[in-house]
């Protein structure tokens, strides 16, 4: 009986020596571990650190444009962005050209830190992403083949399944289309395409109506004088052009919202609308 207890107490002196070893471990672990290192880097705190930002962009004249032939970009967006990273001593790093629909999955999957084409943050984006300021307003206005005058008193006529609403896949106008018009036909162009392709549609015939800013109807209509027209003088939606950025990264989108102020403030936005053609295109946003 007594060797009994000997060799019970001797098995628990081990046992406890054993949780001590694994107690004693975990300890060293905990304190050897970097307090940040289980918790994913900001945007913001990586853009600091590495001092400098990925942006992912749309080519959509005016706020964005390239040259094909050089790839150089330029536009509304550009501007701004190029202006609000110097203030905020950042470089810039213009990775990858996206399509509308695929824009804000690259935000999320961190193919780049910011999207540096403006859009309208819609309910259906607010999902996908979160938004600075918009520095400048936007109007969209439906347009049509030139003489077309049968929605010119009454826009629910596109409303319409004798009516073809020309957009590009993943952009504003499918959400118009869908809300507003859904009984009209959609004719999506690949989101690669143009907006002159677009209006294009309008004017070949493939589609009747599309929605968009006085801007790219204007940047068409001057390598095709008269080919489209306007639908009246009341908008179909109005919204700001905000810059997008991955959902959680709330301190990224405060960091930004400081220079894109100061702009606004400063007069900067108004000089760069004026420098591409557009002063009367936008309003800026006090």
């Amino acid at each position: 009986m007594k060797q009994q207890n000997n060799v019970s107490v001797k098995w628990l002196g081990v046992a406890g020596i054993i949780a001590l070893v694994v107690i004693v471990s975990l300890i060293t672990v905990k304190l050897a571990t970097p307090s940040g290192q289980n918790k994913a880097q900001s945007v913001a705190d990586k853009v600091i650190n590495n001092g400098e930002i990925r942006i992912g962009y749309i080519v959509y004249p005016p706020l964005l444009s390239k040259d094909q032939t050089t790839g150089k970009l330029s536009g509304v967006s550009y501007d701004i962005i190029e202006e609000a990273a110097k203030r905020l001593n950042i470089k810039t790093n213009w990775t990858e050209e996206v399509g509308w629909g695929s824009a804000l999955e690259g935000l999320k999957t961190k193919r780049y830190d910011l999207l540096g084409t403006q859009m309208w943050p819609s309910s259906a984006r607010a999902r996908e992403a979160v938004f600075s300021i918009g520095p400048m307003n936007s109007v969209l206005y439906p347009y049509v083949r030139a003489g077309d005058n049968r929605f010119n008193n009454d826009l629910s006529k596109i409303n319409s399944s004798d009516v073809t609403i020309s957009a590009v896949d993943g952009e504003l106008s499918t959400f118009i289309a869908a809300e507003d018009y859904p009984n009209a036909k959609l004719n999506t162009l690949p989101q690669t395409a143009s907006y002159a392709e677009v209006f294009l549609n309008i004017v070949n015939k493939k589609g009747d109506v599309e929605f968009a800013e006085p801007s790219a109807a204007n940047d068409f209509l001057k390598s095709n004088p008269g080919k489209i027209q306007q639908v009246g003088n009341t908008p179909v939606r109005k919204y700001g052009l905000d810059f997008a950025f991955a959902r959680g990264e709330d301190s990224m989108v405060n960091m930004w919202n400081v220079p894109l102020n100061e702009m606004i403030n400063d007069g900067s936005i108004y000089r760069i609308l004026q420098k591409y053609g557009v002063a009367t295109d936008y309003s800026i946003n006090k």
